[in-house]
């Protein structure tokens, strides 16, 4: 055998074995395409799950607005005594300096909301200043409130050390006056 019969055997067989299954191939039919067994149409059920989902959806949705209507939101007094009760939980274990800040934002909050005055915009001079020229307040709960604060700014601002006793009097200072209280004789 010469050198070029080997290359074009060396060549051919590689060649063969590599274009031979095409060849074979073609004796084979093509492949049928696939079989749909379903009896309902693809839209059909796309459609179903979309109407089904629809439905779900508003059940879910008038039950939640059902319920909102349901329960009647609170007044501002009645959500600041609620703040005030849990406040009386952590009497003991607050700091007097913060429970008179949480107690100082509840009632803050409370004046704010109820009489839609901007307390939690202003110091207590000039939230008390404002109070003096036309007040939505009795004297008495104009007395109460403005005891309260300075007695607030005077634990927050001037670091009076106060005791269990004076977070007591202002938790009880801020309650009377969410409820309409007077001014309490010392």
């Amino acid at each position: 055998m010469t050198r070029g019969q080997m290359f074009v055997s060396f060549i051919s067989t590689p060649l063969t074995l590599l274009f031979m299954p095409m060849f074979l191939a073609q004796e084979f039919h093509d492949i049928s395409p696939p079989v749909n067994y379903s009896l309902v149409p693809t839209w059909l059920i796309f459609v179903a799950a979309f109407v089904g989902l629809t439905i779900v959806g508003s059940f879910i949705w008038l039950i939640a607005r059902r319920r909102r209507a349901a329960a009647p939101a609170k007044s501002p007094r009645e959500r600041a005594l609620e703040a005030l009760v849990r406040m009386q939980d952590q009497l003991e274990t607050l700091s007097p300096y913060r429970f008179s800040i949480r107690v100082s934002d509840i009632l803050r909050r409370y004046v704010t909301d109820e009489h839609d005055l901007p307390v939690t915009r202003q110091t207590s001079v000039e939230f008390l200043e404002r109070l003096s020229k036309s007040s939505p307040f009795s004297e008495g709960e104009r007395e109460l409130l403005e005891d309260f604060l300075n007695r607030c700014d005077l634990i927050k601002f001037a670091r009076y050390e106060a005791t269990t006793a004076d977070s007591r009097m202002l938790l009880d200072e801020a309650t009377r006056f969410v409820h309409g209280g007077q001014l309490a004789t010392a």
